[in-house]
């Protein structure tokens, strides 16, 4: 396998890594709070607008690990050497592995506020917040993974 080749193929390996760890943090973060506010609207259908935003909010990282795939796939054509291909591998880590971690563990902050939310409606917005601090961490993993991406000299 030539260098270009290889550096090809890792660049695509990282693609698939970014998008595909995010993308099961994001599945399995939204389980959480998605079962626990089917309990609460199957007592209280009204309340199913206040606790979308806590369901969805754990999908964020798999669209964050998405935008540093796509990023990657328009550096693919470029890549002449087995060294970019491994920076580009190397960039999709930050936003994968944070996206990963960081869905899972808001889904169990926003179920933690859907179970707020159904004790006291007016409290849904304090549970977003405290998820949305999770969140942080996974915009601070795709911004490093933006910044790798673009220093990658081809």
């Amino acid at each position: 396998m030539s260098d270009s080749a290889l550096g090809i193929l890792l660049a695509i390996i990282g693609s698939g890594l970014a998008t595909l760890l995010a993308g099961i943090g994001s599945a399995v973060g939204i389980s959480f709070p998605a079962k626990a506010a089917a309990g609460v609207i199957s007592e209280d259908p009204s309340k199913f607008g206040g606790l979308f935003l806590l369901v969805v909010l754990p999908g964020t990282q798999g669209f964050y690990g998405f935008v540093a795939a796509f990023l990657i796939i328009g550096k693919i054509a470029q890549i002449s050497t087995m060294l970019q291909g491994l920076q580009l591998l190397g960039a999709a880590l930050p936003v994968g592995i944070v996206g990963f971690w960081s869905a899972i563990y808001q889904g169990k902050v926003a179920a933690a506020g859907v179970n707020l939310a159904a004790k006291r409606p007016k409290e849904v917005i304090k549970g977003v917040i405290f998820a949305a601090m999770v969140e942080t961490y996974a915009v601070l993993g795709l911004l490093i993974s933006f910044f790798l991406i673009n220093a990658v000299k081809l």
